[in-house]
């Protein structure tokens, strides 16, 4: 059994390869600490890594696996996930932050969970089949037709470090599922954590160059994305980062799926029920210290219910324990790092100065001067167009408007150049009424329920390009044939 430790190296044709490349500083955002220093994959490994997935993909033993055999594969990679559940754990929170109160849910449950559909997916292939026969044709001769399904090719996967593990699912768990081999690249601040994910996949006995690791500064994404070897890019972060890959993608016409930002609504119908719409509207934009692209940090309250909301979502945000994510009753960890913590505390300085109020929240934590802390925060007297309403911050801050009827409401929800989730509280048939209207990839009802492995994730806009999960995500990853002959 694969021993799952703090260290992490270059994974090229299924061997572990010291980098070549600049150092990477792995800093523990808890304690600003170091606990591990990386060499980076070089620029000739990169190139190799590459070419180990093209094999793979064009003869080699993985592009021989049955579509069963790749699904059994996925499920002995899930299966071992959840046997590593606590490491797993224990990783994301020493190097991401991410409390063990909700480590386990978002770094091993839901990714497992969608690692088994798409294992289910290869062994009965995409809606429609692999193969699907076409109605006899009669003009200008009788011809028979087929669509035929096939894998994209070499996937470049590239990932954040906000949730690496489910983003493995979104994509390698597809482009494995569809017989695409892949290269992933992961962020500099999650290869700890991406390493001991890769080495479950090796554990589980994937051929060599189906799955092959790399990280690095930023050149390193760039050699991947340019390669004439790689066919599809799949890609989670910023939209800044987004448009970056599809001009690096364009000059050998790849095919790329953007999984980008969010600034998400949260509108409270009049009549909603605040003591139960607060405290989980409170925590869909605090959860994992508001580093998730679908945190629905702008919330839209009716007028006369305003200052009730505010005062209650205060009370609230009050309540959560911040601090240390190894402590079983720890909400909300760190940010990231220091720089990231001071670009969201330079958003807070400027709303202040704009004349916005800030009911709790703000500053850093007492007594946790050693790690990347930020107070859970609420805004308030910003109009829906500043700064601070339409940027994602990727940080435990939420805006709260009053709005004056539903048009009004429709119109500020809808006033985003992101268009990725949205939540919508109040009687049920009037929350999807209104959900109709809104401009959005996702939109739960008063909570909706939990993750479906079988629905689509992504938005239009700045929010990205083509969608991750379910049908329509796995269908990401195949191009389709047509063959006709006559009879």
């Amino acid at each position: 059994m694969t021993a799952l430790t703090a260290e992490a190296a270059s994974f090229i044709d299924g061997r572990w390869i010291t980098g070549d490349g600049e150092p990477i500083v792995s800093i523990n955002p808890s304690t600003g600490r170091r606990i591990a220093v990386t060499p980076s994959t070089g620029p000739a490994q990169v190139a190799a890594a590459v070419s180990a997935a093209r094999r793979a993909f064009d003869g080699g033993e993985w592009s021989r696996l049955s579509p069963a055999d790749r699904g059994a594969l996925l499920h002995r990679f899930a299966d071992l996930l959840i046997e590593r559940r606590e490491a797993i754990i224990g990783l994301a929170a020493t190097e991401i932050g991410t409390p063990i109160s909700s480590a386990g849910t978002l770094h091993v449950d839901l990714p497992a969970k969608f690692f088994r559909w798409f294992a289910d997916a290869a062994a009965r292939g995409p809606r429609d089949g692999y193969e699907q026969p076409l109605p006899l044709d009669h003009d200008p001769i009788t011809s028979s037709s087929m669509l035929l399904r096939e894998p994209a090719g070499v996937v470049a996967a590239i990932v954040a470090y906000n949730v690496p593990v489910m983003m493995c699912a979104y994509k390698l768990g597809a482009a494995l599922a569809a017989g695409c081999s892949t290269v992933l690249v992961t962020s500099p601040r999650a290869i700890l954590l991406t390493s001991a994910i890769v080495r479950l996949f090796e554990e589980a006995g994937l051929p060599s160059g189906a799955v092959n690791l790399v990280f690095g500064p930023p050149g390193t994404t760039t050699l991947v994305v340019e390669s004439p070897e790689v066919d599809m890019v799949s890609f989670t972060g910023s939209a800044e980062v987004g448009s970056k890959i599809l001009t690096l993608a364009a000059p050998t016409l790849k095919k790329v799926v953007l999984e980008l930002g969010g600034k998400s609504p949260n509108i409270v119908l009049p009549g909603t029920d605040l003591e139960r719409a607060v405290p989980a509207s409170v925590l869909r934009f605090t959860r994992n210290s508001g580093q998730a692209c679908g945190a629905t940090t702008r919330t839209l309250v009716p007028q006369a219910d305003f200052d009730e909301y505010v005062e209650r979502s205060a009370g609230f945000l009050r309540s959560l324990t911040v601090g240390d994510p190894m402590a079983p009753d720890t909400i909300l960890g760190p940010l990231i790092t220091g720089e990231h913590r001071a670009k969201v505390e330079g958003f807070l300085t400027r709303a202040r100065e704009s004349g916005a109020q800030l009911p709790v929240g703000g500053g850093r934590p007492a007594g946790l001067g050693d790690g990347f802390f930020l107070e859970a925060t609420l805004v308030t007297d910003v109009p829906n167009e500043a700064e601070i309403a339409q940027e994602e911050l990727f940080a435990p801050v939420g805006v709260v408007m009053p709005y004056t009827d539903l048009d009004d409401a429709v119109r500020m929800a809808n006033n985003s150049k992101y268009a990725l989730n949205a939540n919508v509280w109040g009687p049920t048939a009037e929350a999807v009424a209104f959900g109709r209207r809104l401009r959005s990839g996702t939109v739960t009802i008063n909570g909706g329920g939990g993750m479906r492995a079988d629905a689509p994730w992504g938005g239009p806009g700045y929010s990205g390009i083509g969608r991750e999960g379910g049908e329509e995500g796995l269908r990401e990853f195949f191009e389709i044939k047509h063959m006709q002959w006559p009879l």
